[in-house]
């Protein structure tokens, strides 16, 4: 196993300058208010936890003090930020104890939608709410009247008691889909509805928190563009005439125009077989304007977007096999080959490359400039959302172009996909599966640029 790197855990008083992000048990009202509120973890007690809105190349300076039971971490998802920075218990910081507290203190290089979550035995932290969102503006303002941050997420509760499964090893969730809820929110409602004007035009900032769920989206009663995804701008805006795919830890801008009329509810539409529901509500009263704005213009690029040298790229590939129904037979775990059964009785089920869980020596290691394209094989029967820490990627298509620029893939079960980025962030990156219970048993690697 990787030793983390060198970096000093904090007493308990913040630094002066810093402001506080704490960690700790709180209770909220989920569920419907005929059930009793449940008992989450959230930052500052929130659910979510407090919005981070700041200008394109600020600051966060935060002190993390961490009142949990159990040690914890946060990392900063989709930031390309220093590596000491990062928030992985074990690859780059040590995690901060029940007690004590840590300093995170990084840039922010790049305007979009991202969010910060719990990464120290994160299929149970994130699962009990310790999460936000993290907001970077451009330096120019949008053409829109305004816009909203919705953070979706399921959530596994007791029918009766409305309190949160604390079965956070379940063998069915790690060897199949994942820890899949049975409460759906956003922004922690259940039936968040925001009131809008016809001809009224939205940003809408979407965040998949959820620890498995891959949420599938349509509009009704509203028009929209995809301006951004996984916070990088699309060079056009892309007409969202078919459904969107958000797997976990991905994240979709949209700009929509309310078309329905006042009156009417216009919604958000999750759609799970073949069936729609309303993920948010948006009921129509009154009208922003006459008529109708012309389609909206990109979103200014970010820094560093452009992914060269693919033809003289390290190569490497990522073979993932495990799960129920799957392939695996044996697989190597604390460096011992292990048959499947002896695997099922260790409740680890996945394997990269034949190696369960982190290696000590990286998926690869190169200099910092050099372009990796690294092929992926999904040969399990579950869909995966493989999320590259510190860097994005972009997706070498079958004519050998390249797709949007992404933290975050999914990858259902027999696909081959390749992706391809310039390592410019030196560091030890952490490359897992966000499928959090994959991740917890097995689906995990990393990646090293000297």
């Amino acid at each position: 196993m990787i030793a983390a790197a060198t970096v000093p855990t904090l007493g308990r008083a913040a630094t002066p300058r810093f402001s506080q992000l704490t960690a700790r048990p709180a209770t909220v009202q989920l569920a419907p208010r005929s059930f009793p509120e449940t008992k989450i973890w959230g930052y500052n007690g929130e659910m979510p936890g407090p919005e981070l809105r700041l200008a394109q190349g600020a600051r966060i300076q935060k002190t993390f003090l961490n009142e949990l039971p159990q040690a914890s971490s946060i990392h900063w998802h989709g930031v390309r930020i220093d590596n000491v920075m990062d928030g992985v218990a074990g690859l780059t910081q040590p995690a901060v104890e029940p007690g004590q507290g840590f300093d995170y203190d990084f840039v922010v290089p790049d305007a979009g939608t991202y969010w910060y979550h719990a990464h120290n035995r994160s299929a149970e932290q994130v699962a009990r709410g310790l999460y936000g969102a993290i907001i970077v503006e451009e330096a120019e303002a949008q053409d829109i009247d305004r816009e909203e941050v919705l953070i979706l997420d399921d959530w596994l509760l007791n029918p009766e008691t409305a309190q949160i499964d604390p079965d956070f090893d379940s063998r069915h969730d790690r060897s199949h889909a994942g820890r899949r809820g049975n409460f759906i929110a956003t922004n922690g409602r259940h039936d968040l509805t925001l009131d809008v004007k016809q001809h009224e035009r939205l940003r809408l900032r979407l965040i998949n928190a959820a620890n498995a769920r891959i949420f599938v989206l349509a509009l009704s009663g509203m028009e929209g563009w995809t301006m951004a995804l996984d916070g990088m701008p699309l060079t056009q805006p892309k007409p969202l005439t078919d459904a969107l795919i958000l797997g976990p830890g991905q994240r979709a801008d949209l700009i929509v125009d309310v078309t329905a009329e006042s009156g009417k509810t216009a919604h958000l539409v999750r759609i799970e077989d073949q069936e729609g529901a309303s993920q948010v509500a948006f009921p129509v009263s009154g009208r922003a304007a006459s008529a109708r704005r012309e389609p909206p213009r990109p979103l200014p690029s970010n820094p560093g977007m452009d992914v060269s040298g693919t033809k003289k790229a390290v190569t490497a590939r990522l073979n993932m096999q495990g799960g129920a129904m799957g392939t695996l037979d044996a697989a190597i775990l604390n460096g011992e080959r292990k048959s499947f059964r002896q695997l099922i009785e260790a409740n680890q089920f996945w394997s990269f490359n034949g190696t369960i869980g982190m290696t000590d020596v990286p998926l690869v290691s190169v200099s910092k400039g050099e372009t990796i394209k690294l092929d992926i094989y999904n040969d399990t029967s579950f869909p995966h959302a493989m999320h590259l820490h510190g860097m994005h990627f972009r997706e070498v298509t079958k004519d050998a172009g390249l797709g949007h620029l992404r933290d975050t893939l999914l990858m259902f079960g027999g696909e081959t996909r390749t992706i391809a980025f310039t390592a410019d962030n030196p560091g030890k990156w952490l490359f897992h599966c966000h499928m959090l219970s994959h991740a917890a048993s097995g689906m995990m690697t990393w990646l090293e640029v000297t």
